[in-house]
């Protein structure tokens, strides 16, 4: 077998892997939070919002505090789910970068 034959197996073999890891990624979820946990997010795999808490005591103060803690909130999601992303696909690719390919987030 040629080198380039081991090469195409393997990158045959990456890409099954990247699949596999790609649904598993689907099922991840990411919590972000704010305020002191007052404004609590969850996103899923796909960077959709599956749940959003907000502490009662919130309503009373002013509506752009709100507003601002819910984005904030939604970052640190947004952040801790790259995270999660990209240790799932680093198990894939042994923690090597594929050229091209970033997680849609």
């Amino acid at each position: 077998m040629t080198d380039f034959s081991k090469i195409l197996e393997k990158a045959k073999e990456i890409e099954l892997k990247v699949k596999e890891s790609q649904e598993k990624i689907k099922n991840i979820k990411a919590e972000g939070s704010s305020g002191g946990g007052q404004v609590k997010i969850v996103l899923n795999g796909d960077g959709e919002i599956e749940s959003l808490k907000i502490s009662d005591s919130l309503f009373k103060d002013d509506k752009t505090l709100l507003e601002d803690l819910v984005i904030a909130a939604h970052n640190n999601a947004k952040n801790n789910l790259k995270t999660k992303t990209s240790d799932e696909l680093s198990k894939v690719t042994g923690g090597f970068g594929i050229p091209g390919f970033k997680w849609p987030l």
